[in-house]
C-alpha cells in the first residue's frame, strides 16, 4: 500500500509539474497563477500546495528539473572522434530544438528571463554551457582547428551569450519554429571566425541538423 501511495504522488507530482511548466512556458510567472495550475492538470488548489508549498517553490521544481538533463544532453557529444567544432554545432541544435519543443526547456527558459519576478534564487544555466563550450573550443585549438586568435574560455563566454540571445529574440520575433533555420544562418557567420582554416563550403556539412 505505502508503495502504491509513494508511486501515485510521484505521478500527482510529476502531472503538477508539467502543468506547471507549460503555462509558465505560455504565460510567464507572473501571469500563472496556483489555481491554473490546479486546473490544468486536472487537480484542486489545494492538491497543488500539499506537494508544493508555494508558487516559488514550483517554479523552482520546474527549472531543476528542466536543468537536470542538460549534463547528460553536453555529455553526448564527447565523441573525440568528430571534430570538436562540429560537436559543438550539433550541441547548439540539440539546445535549440529543446528550447523550441521541450516544455520544461521552455519554461525554464522564461523563468531564468523573468527571474526579478520570483522570490526564490534560480540556478544559473549558463555555467554549463559556457563550460561545455570551452572545453569543445580547447579540443579544437589542441588539433589545430581553431583559429590562432581565438582564445577558449573568453570565446565560449561570448558564443553562450550570444547564442542565448540568438534563440530569445528569433522565438520573440518568428516563433519557435524559426530557430532550426535561423540558427543555420548564425552559424555561416559565425563558424567561419572559429576555424583556423575555413573552407569556403565547410561550414554547410555542419550546419545541416
Amino acid at each position: 500500500m505505502k508503495r502504491i501511495l509513494q508511486e501515485r504522488a510521484r505521478a500527482t507530482r510529476r502531472s503538477l509539474l508539467e502543468a506547471a511548466a507549460g503555462l509558465f512556458a505560455e504565460q510567464g510567472y507572473s501571469g500563472t497563477s496556483v489555481n491554473d495550475i490546479g486546473v490544468r492538470s486536472g487537480r484542486t488548489s489545494g492538491a497543488v500546495y500539499f506537494h508544493y508549498a508555494s508558487k516559488e517553490g514550483i517554479a523552482l521544481a520546474v527549472v531543476h528539473d528542466g536543468f537536470a538533463t542538460w549534463p547528460s544532453l553536453a555529455s553526448r557529444y564527447g565523441d573525440r572522434a568528430v571534430p570538436p567544432l562540429e560537436r559543438l554545432v550539433g550541441l547548439s541544435y540539440e539546445i535549440a530544438h529543446a528550447l523550441a519543443e521541450d516544455p520544461l526547456t521552455r519554461a525554464g527558459a522564461r523563468l531564468w528571463a523573468e527571474r526579478d519576478t520570483i522570490n526564490a534564487p534560480l540556478p544559473d544555466p549558463f555555467v554549463l554551457w559556457t563550460a561545455a563550450t570551452t572545453r569543445l573550443l580547447a579540443q579544437a585549438r589542441s588539433t589545430g582547428q581553431l583559429a590562432a586568435h581565438v582564445r577558449p574560455a573568453t570565446a565560449a563566454r561570448t558564443l553562450v551569450r550570444a547564442f542565448f540571445g540568438f534563440c530569445t529574440l528569433t522565438e520573440s520575433l518568428e516563433g519557435p519554429g524559426a530557430l532550426n533555420d535561423r540558427l543555420y544562418d548564425w552559424w555561416c557567420l559565425t563558424l567561419p571566425s572559429l576555424q583556423q582554416a575555413p573552407a569556403p563550403h565547410g561550414w554547410r556539412t555542419l550546419t545541416r541538423h
